[in-house]
């Protein structure tokens, strides 16, 4: 099995999946951000990486079909989005339904998009935490994998919580894709199933994958 990493800045997501030692090739990394501190950092690892500027596209959907072209370039079974800071057309997503996952830093549906820590803070909630998703044209709306959550302590701020928050990203998200890479993760009917589960609907379906 072949995986692409997409990334928009440091890669921390990136280099857990990295050293995870998943079962599969890492075919590339790829970033809207040239000068993406990620690239580097894969580069050094032997893999194969490239930079498209969104900038340098008028339209998003251009954007999309140069990057679709690209990824589509290293033949991957698997897509993975880790800190790529990028809303993708509905086409896009389309185009790789099913083996596109993405990490995101709050207890999904709680706090989709942007500034999630700070979110979190403001709505006093106790728990906090990431999820796993397979991509769908609904922003962090797609069917949930798994989750990891963390207690919200009375001194965090956004920083100390988001710290703790990405401590649990880097463990979830190889453990995730390794069931993906190993045959036993997939969307069928818009469902997420699990090593031959019945498909669970549901914004807080865990998968027991031992």
């Amino acid at each position: 099995m072949r995986y692409v990493i997409l990334i928009s800045g440091r890669g921390s997501n990136m280099e857990s999946l990295l050293d995870a030692g998943l079962p599969g090739i890492c075919a590339a990394v790829i970033s809207n951000r040239p000068d993406a501190a990620g690239l580097a950092l894969a580069a050094a690892r032997g893999i194969a990486t490239s930079g498209i500027d969104h900038r340098g596209f008028a339209v998003r959907e251009d954007f999309d079909a140069a990057l679709a072209t690209e990824i589509e370039r290293h033949a991957p079974d698997l897509v993975l989005l880790a800190g790529f800071m990028r809303i993708l057309s509905d086409g896009f997503v389309r185009r790789f339904e099913g083996r596109l996952l993405n990490i995101h830093p709050s207890l999904l549906p709680a706090f989709p998009g942007v500034r999630t820590h700070a979110q979190a803070l403001a709505a006093g909630v106790r728990l906090h935490g990431c999820s796993v998703h397979f991509v769908t044209p609904a922003l962090d709306g797609g069917p949930i994998i798994a989750q990891a959550a963390v207690p919200v302590l009375a001194d965090d701020d956004a920083a100390s919580l988001g710290a703790r928050v990405l401590v649990e990203e880097h463990r979830l998200y190889p453990r995730v894709a390794r069931w993906f890479l190993e045959g036993r993760l997939q969307l069928v009917a818009g469902r997420t199933q699990l090593r031959g589960e019945t498909p669970v609907a549901g914004s807080l379906h865990v998968p027991r994958a031992d």
